[in-house]
């Protein structure tokens, strides 16, 4: 075997061992993940208290131009859907007080939590990207997940018009 053989086969090897707890990580992902976490005004979202509904679990962050313009999108889908439900995720390590600063001038009509980049939310896989949005149907179970902007169009698809 030549240098250069050995040197793409170590580093494909090295690649695919650095590349397999990432794997695991996402087939591990529950069919029915739980999320509990206290929004910014002090209270708590329960997923599993949303049963019956469609939940949209919206992770973004203030510094990410697409999640800021998908946010009026989501909030106006939720007021204009009864049964559907959503928690906005900021996913960044600022300061409380920025993010409901942000929201003064962003509101709304869903409530936020802040989740640490260190402290993921233990069910769901971390984003590859923001904004990351996940649909829960009303059963609980995931109906899709979106890397990327949503909107009306995209979440009707997944949701319907109920």
């Amino acid at each position: 075997m030549t240098v250069l053989k050995s040197i793409a086969l170590k580093s494909t090897l090295i690649l695919a061992a650095a590349l397999t707890p990432a794997v695991a990580a996402c087939a591990a992902m529950p069919e029915k993940p739980a999320l509990h976490v206290t929004t910014l005004d002090g209270k708590t979202f329960d997923l599993a208290a949303q049963r019956g509904h469609w939940v949209i679990i919206n992770y973004w962050a203030t510094w990410c131009v697409p999640c800021i313009k998908e946010m009026p999108d989501i909030s106006r889908f939720v007021a204009s859907h009864q049964n559907v439900r959503a928690i906005g995720l900021a996913f960044e390590d600022s300061g409380k007080a920025d993010i409901e600063a942000f929201m003064r001038k962003h509101p709304v009509v869903y409530p936020i939590a802040q989740v640490m980049l260190d402290k993921p939310v233990k069910d769901f896989d971390p984003p590859r990207g923001l904004p990351t949005t996940w649909v829960i149907d009303p059963s609980g179970k995931v109906a899709k997940r979106f890397i990327g902007p949503v909107n009306a169009v995209s979440l009707t698809a997944v949701i319907g018009g109920r």
